[in-house]
């Protein structure tokens, strides 16, 4: 749990000072962006998963 606020807490840091620089946001601007990087960790975690299967 404390990985994710950390996370959250440099994200947040992050979005902060690149719209203080008004650079572009390094990450997707849209909900599809976000559940397209969910997507990829579970795929992840299924194959890691379907992996302990198989031994």
């Amino acid at each position: 749990m404390k990985e994710v606020v950390l996370a959250l807490i440099t994200g947040m840091v992050v979005g902060f000072l690149f719209t203080l620089f008004r650079l572009p946001i390094p990450a997707p601007p849209a909900l599809a962006g976000v559940a397209g990087i969910v997507g990829v960790y579970l795929g992840m975690r299924l194959f890691q998963w379907l992996s302990l299967l198989w031994k």
